[in-house]
């Protein structure tokens, strides 16, 4: 019986379609046998080359010029070139023998290198990156996918118009009308305050509301503990001040925890690295490892905060600067929302000349506004004393995929410090700090009954 390595080997010479299709899978490592591996590599290298396919007389002068054979090895490359003329087999069951041949050969070679990082045979890789490395072998598969024809896929971009999005809402009413229902999938969502406004309030509250929609969540913390970041969501969720949590009875602190445990069908893991010591490289390692070990995997991912993050590219210690460095980062964590389906919500720093200011734009951005060129929406998060003394915090809208910024640029919520919680409260509170002419629901609602209650009466 014919080994599918020749098969494959043949097809990529006389198969043009098939070549063409199987070639970008195609890994060298995947060949047990040395010398089926060079003769694949002389056939990518000729069609990447001439792109056109070779014959079986240009790939015995191409492999006669190599000088890292030995002669036996030459030998039996010349045994099996005349065994590669053209045959006729299913195009349509060779592919998916192809396919399956490259994820079966993948998940061997992983597991091999796995075993070989386990017993510390490997100096450059630890064993944390086992999971990422078998999941990835596990992923191998073929996508023909070549894009979107306009004219041709019509229909099928008609049907994407009426489909109804997933996302993630917020139970806060004008982020939900700003981002038209919530945070959809693969995208990266950035909230930008100054020490002490709120950022991780704001990530907890959310967090905090997610939970208790039913989904699984994952907060990553580099900057307090675990313990602190739980400490807040209890204050949210189990609606206690958070300084008196700790004096909360045993029996009373469990009941509360299995009161929401019975709430939500989602689970919420929260999981500490050192201060500028993960990337995402680490983020996906650990997506990996809660999945395989916890079957966990979350809708959703908190990251506090983004400029203290590392980057998977660039040495911090190196010569790059702040903007490219902050600007990778951003763009390996929108590559790991798209990578693992899913929106990333994370925070930034305002700059010196922005903290404080009633009025912070993009160009307050710290460090990087490589940050905003990559983000999907980004806000501001003001506090002004006059807010403050109103328990109110502004949004302000400084980019948005989602929807037109313009529409309700600014807006404020109630804020409850003690209870880490954000609320809905009327718009007219804020002052001139709101935007004139935004549609305020509360007001429309009274303007409606108004109107009607004075035709009520003229009908009369």
């Amino acid at each position: 019986m014919e080994r599918i390595e020749l098969s494959i080997l043949r097809n990529l010479i006389h198969n043009e379609d098939y070549a063409r299709k199987v070639i970008p899978f195609l890994n060298l490592d995947y060949f047990d046998i040395r010398v089926e591996s060079v003769i694949c590599q002389e056939i990518i290298d000729f069609i990447a080359k001439y792109n056109k396919l070779l014959t079986t007389e240009v790939l015995q002068i191409e492999v006669q010029n190599r000088d890292d054979l030995t002669e036996d090895e030459y030998k039996e490359i010349s045994q099996i070139i005349p065994s590669l003329e053209q045959t006729d087999i299913n195009d349509e069951w060779l592919l998916d023998a192809t396919e399956k041949w490259c994820r079966d050969r993948a998940i061997y070679l992983a597991l091999m290198s796995s075993i070989k990082i386990a017993d510390g045979q490997d100096e450059n890789k630890g064993r944390d990156s086992i999971p990422s490395i078998l999941s990835d072998a596990l992923a191998v598969s073929f996508d023909n996918h070549i894009g979107h024809d306009y004219l041709e896929d019509y229909e099928q971009r008609y049907e994407s118009y009426h489909k109804k999005e997933d996302k993630i809402p917020f139970d806060l009413e004008f982020f939900n009308r700003i981002t038209k229902g919530g945070l959809p999938n693969k995208t990266l969502n950035i909230a930008l305050a100054g020490t002490g406004v709120g950022k991780s309030l704001f990530m907890c509250h959310v967090a905090s509301s997610v939970l208790l929609q039913g989904k699984n969540v994952l907060y990553i913390t580099l900057e307090m503990a675990e313990e602190k970041i739980a400490e807040r969501i209890d204050a949210n969720l189990l609606d206690v001040n958070i300084k008196d949590i700790s004096d909360l009875p045993r029996v009373l602190f469990e009941n509360k925890v299995t009161g929401i445990a019975k709430k939500t069908q989602g689970n919420l893991i929260i999981k500490e690295y050192p201060t500028a010591s993960a990337h995402s490289g680490h983020f996906k390692a650990l997506l990996n490892e809660l999945l395989l070990k916890k079957s966990f995997k979350p809708d959703i991912l908190f990251i506090d905060y983004l400029n203290i993050c590392a980057s998977s590219r660039y040495n911090k210690l190196g010569s790059v600067n702040s903007y490219s460095y902050i600007k990778a980062i951003a763009e390996e964590l929108r590559g790991l929302a798209v990578e693992f389906n899913l929106p990333i919500v994370s925070a930034t720093q305002t700059t010196r000349s922005g903290y404080g200011n009633s009025d912070v734009d993009l160009t307050d951005t710290s460090e990087s506004f490589g940050l905003p060129a990559t983000a999907d929406l980004m806000f501001a998060l003001i506090s002004t004393d006059e807010l403050e003394g109103l328990n109110q915090i502004m949004v302000k809208q400084l980019k948005n995929r989602y929807n037109d910024p313009t529409l309700n640029k600014r807006f404020v919520v109630g804020i409850d410090r003690a209870k880490m919680r954000l609320y809905d409260c009327a718009q007219d509170a804020g002052g001139e700090l709101v935007d004139s002419g935004q549609e305020e629901p509360t007001m429309t609602k009274f303007l409606d009954m108004k109107n009607k209650f004075a035709a009520l009466q003229f009908n009369e």
